[in-house]
């Protein structure tokens, strides 16, 4: 599943594409069909982003929007025109005199209201890649929560964009045992995993990847071949169960936990 980062950068693409023009919206697949119907022709005037879910907001009132959350198999790519023929599994289509964009197999796709889009916002945690947001409203559940830390991250009620890289690796950066409970943080190692992840996912938003490793532990660095991986990025812990630690040289360990596979070292993050 995209990680926040990759939700942010999909809203700037689209405003650098689509923004302030008006395009064609079509539905393909027909799963979106009268809704596109209504946006067909209309100006795309802004794009937001809140974790992992997606905002294409018309015209200037504000009061239509496509709320898009990609989930673990949607894929959203940009394309020149001329557009090739849509296939059958294309649920929205925007077209402009230089772009298009297909959207195919999201978890949601939906034209909302502005009160129901603010409802989705309620009820997400903090974004670190949304300048406004208050991690004081995370701290308030991470402090009083028996659960451990590793799940906390990748709960999006109580911090919004946080996937399964970004949890190892900045609990990695800050020598944190996975498995320690909530309560047992301290305020300020919280702020600074929080001022760590604002960092990072800006990186990520810019770079689009993830890279987390500190100038002393690139391989250029530490003379070692570079990472090979499907996200593209120097990593700590992410994907490299059994490897040696680049920090202390200690094994490299993975676990499920949250419903998905945790990485760690114990060496560096004792509990």
């Amino acid at each position: 599943m995209p990680e926040g980062h990759t939700i942010h950068r999909l809203a700037q693409d689209h405003l650098a594409r689509f923004g302030g023009r008006a395009v064609r919206v079509s539905s393909p697949q027909g799963k979106f069909s009268d809704s596109a119907a209504l946006l067909d022709g209309r100006v795309l005037t802004t794009a937001d982003a809140h974790g992992k879910h997606l905002f294409l907001g018309f015209d200037e009132d504000g009061t239509d929007w496509v709320h898009i959350h990609l989930g673990l198999f949607g894929k959203l790519g940009f394309g020149p025109t001329p557009a090739p023929p849509p296939t059958d599994t294309v649920r929205l289509r925007l077209v402009n005199g230089e772009h298009y964009a297909d959207l195919r197999g999201p978890t949601a796709c939906a034209l909302i209201t502005e009160p129901e889009k603010r409802a989705i916002h309620e009820r997400l945690g903090p974004d670190p890649l949304r300048g406004g947001d208050d991690p004081g409203k995370a701290w308030r559940r991470i402090s009083r929560s028996r659960t451990t830390i590793a799940a906390l991250l990748m709960d999006q009620k109580v911090i919004a964009g946080v996937g399964n890289v970004y949890r190892a690796e900045v609990l990695f950066r800050h020598g944190i045992d996975p498995y320690r409970p909530g309560k047992d943080l301290t305020e300020g190692e919280w702020h600074a995993i929080w001022d760590d992840l604002v960092a990072l996912m800006h990186e990520g938003v810019r770079n689009n990847r993830i890279d987390t490793v500190r100038p002393e532990h690139t391989p250029e660095a530490m003379g070692r071949p570079p990472r090979v991986d499907d996200h593209g990025g120097e990593v700590y812990v992410y994907r490299r169960a059994n490897l040696p630690c680049h920090v202390c040289g200690g094994e490299i360990r993975t676990a499920g936990l949250a419903a998905r596979n945790l990485f760690w070292c114990p060496g560096c993050q004792k509990l």
